[in-house]
């Protein structure tokens, strides 16, 4: 019987799945390990470079794939200790061979970038753990498929542990990151929170818009609804209660809400520039908060702002 004969649907399944999880595994491992050193490391040329949701998507793949991946691993490994001659399959060497392939291709980019950098003066600890992340794995990854093609098909403890290792260091990293960004709770109430400094946002641009139109502050936010242009007054995501609103002069007011989580400046300083695309508006777009009751207040800048009748053109007699 020749070598093909022993080969099913089954075997080019499991290979082509195996591969896919892996490939899955490894993209969410270098990601995971990228944001959290974004996170430690944060760049002052790079107002907003930390990604929460990367994070999360990062963790909820690896907690399928690598499983996944160890799972068919096993199965792929029976198949050859019942069957040696699969170990030669077509389809696994091609596959084997093409994940040395982009193993060492990022390897070699990976090391041209750095060398780049250091010519260019531009190495960060931040820049080098990355580097270093991406080199470790697909170092790693090209070890352990290059002892793959090389080994011998007598059964052998090695893959047992390396299945333990991975499965170690996955969620030692995914634990790792509550501790690094906070439990999913405190995503969830960051998430909240955004929410909050959002709709305060539009109210302060609401009234300001109302000031320039009628000349005086609301009495109350509810002055503020409006049909013809759209705006229909936020509440707090979470309760559903209105947002606190005092009128402390002619031009300044308050505006409060309750937090969940803190905003400290320097995160602040990133979330202006991510959301309104330039740091010089922080000056008028400061939301740092500690947790509980915090209120903002604003000032109106006549002379940055143009009143109706300020606009309006001379009539010409």
């Amino acid at each position: 019987m020749t070598q093909t004969n022993h080969n099913t649907p089954k075997d080019v399944f499991l290979h082509l799945f195996n591969i896919f999880a892996f490939y899955l595994s490894i993209i969410a491992f270098i990601t995971l390990l990228i944001q959290y050193v974004n996170k430690l490391f944060p760049d002052a040329l790079n107002y907003y470079n930390y990604d929460s949701n990367g994070v999360t998507w990062a963790s909820a793949v690896l907690f399928v794939s690598i499983p996944v991946f160890i799972f068919t691993s096993w199965l792929l490994e029976k198949d050859i200790e019942a069957m040696p001659e699969k170990k030669d399959f077509e389809l696994r060497k091609w596959l084997l061979y093409f994940t040395l392939f982009l193993s060492a291709i990022t390897i070699v980019v990976d090391l041209m970038i750095f060398v780049f950098n250091f010519l260019q003066g531009e190495l960060t600890i931040r820049f080098f753990l990355k580097v270093l992340i991406v080199l470790i794995v697909a170092g790693a990854t090209f070890a352990y498929y290059m002892w793959d093609l090389k080994r011998t098909s007598e059964k052998t403890n090695i893959l047992k542990i390396l299945a333990t290792t991975i499965s170690i260091i996955v969620l030692g990293s995914i634990v790792a990151g509550f501790f690094i960004v906070g439990t999913p709770k405190e995503q969830r109430n960051k998430r909240f929170d955004n929410n909050r400094i959002e709709h305060l946002n539009n109210i302060s641009s609401q009234i300001s818009y109302y000031w320039q139109q009628k000349e005086k502050l609301p009495e109350q936010l509810t002055d503020l609804q409006n049909d013809t242009t759209g705006f229909f007054l936020p509440v707090d995501p979470e309760t559903n209660e209105s947002y606190t609103y005092n009128v402390k002069s002619d031009l300044s007011f308050e505006l409060c809400a309750n937090f969940k989580t803190e905003l400290k400046p320097d995160e602040n300083m990133a979330r202006a520039n991510y959301y309104y695309g330039s740091p010089t508006l922080l000056a008028s777009q400061k939301w740092d908060h500690g947790i509980g009751n915090v209120c903002f207040e604003r000032t109106i800048d006549p002379d940055l702002l143009k009143t109706n009748s300020e606009l309006k053109p001379e009539v010409i007699r």
